[in-house]
């Protein structure tokens, strides 16, 4: 992790993509953000409550068989192709690029993942949260944002309260996604008594003149405005996170 940045009372810490852990089975090739599977580093064992970002890639008709998960906050952000869901709740669902597929897996729920086509690469960003509450019931949820709903602005798609028609989760957490390109900005007011973190899922852009470029993050501590701008075809994701 690079050097800290400080602007206002703002500290930003850029975690650049090429230091993610990779991992390549072939059928699967992930980068991953914190310490997942095989890549452990006692220095990115997550931020706040968001413990997971895996940026996967799968092979056509391949996929990630019946697997358990217990009280944890799972939410797929598909960037290419499509995801397709099963669980032990009776939920089976097809998410094309731009969805996101949620699920809480609560007291404790099997599923299924996998790539319905036979012959195209799907990808998508895998992301898990730590709920607030152990042993909920679980629960599953879809979403597809278009390409107005994020552009030029901040799109909530999950929260705590389920507020703007965002999907409800068990974490304390809200979780946005946007685009940004040419002379757009986006300021938002981060809370000095929460964290946050940026995702950029694809091109490149600038936050409080940080550069980002795709797969980097950015940790975010303390409070203050946040300008994200100099979109070059930029799409990212901004967590507001428990402390």
């Amino acid at each position: 992790m690079k050097d800290a940045m400080t602007k206002s009372d703002l500290q930003l810490t850029l975690r650049p993509a090429e230091d993610r852990g990779m991992a390549n089975f072939g059928w699967l090739q992930s980068a991953h953000s914190f310490s997942f599977g095989n890549y452990y580093d006692p220095d990115f064992l997550g931020f706040g409550n968001l413990r997971v970002i895996n940026d996967d890639k799968v092979a056509g008709g391949r996929g990630f068989p019946n697997h358990p998960h217990k009280n944890a906050e799972i939410f797929s952000y598909v960037t290419k192709g499509a995801l397709e869901h099963r669980d032990s709740m009776g939920n089976g669902s097809v998410v094309g690029e731009g969805g996101i597929q949620y699920m809480s897996a609560g007291r404790g729920v099997t599923h299924s993942e996998f790539n319905p086509s036979d012959t195209e690469d799907m990808q998508f960003h895998q992301i898990w949260l730590m709920p607030s509450v152990a042993n909920t019931e679980p629960a599953y949820d879809t979403r597809d944002l278009t390409a107005a709903d994020k552009d030029g602005k901040l799109k909530l798609f999950l929260s705590a309260d389920g507020r703007d028609g965002s999907m409800v989760t068990q974490a304390d957490a809200s979780v946005y996604a946007a685009t940004l390109s040419g002379e757009k900005h986006i300021d938002y007011d981060q809370n000095p008594i929460r964290k946050g973190w940026v995702q950029v899922i694809k091109g490149s852009l600038t936050v409080n003149g940080t550069q980002l470029t795709k797969g980097d993050g950015l940790a975010i501590e303390g409070g203050g405005t946040l300008t994200f701008a100099q979109g070059g075809d930029a799409e990212f994701l901004l967590f507001d996170l428990a402390a």
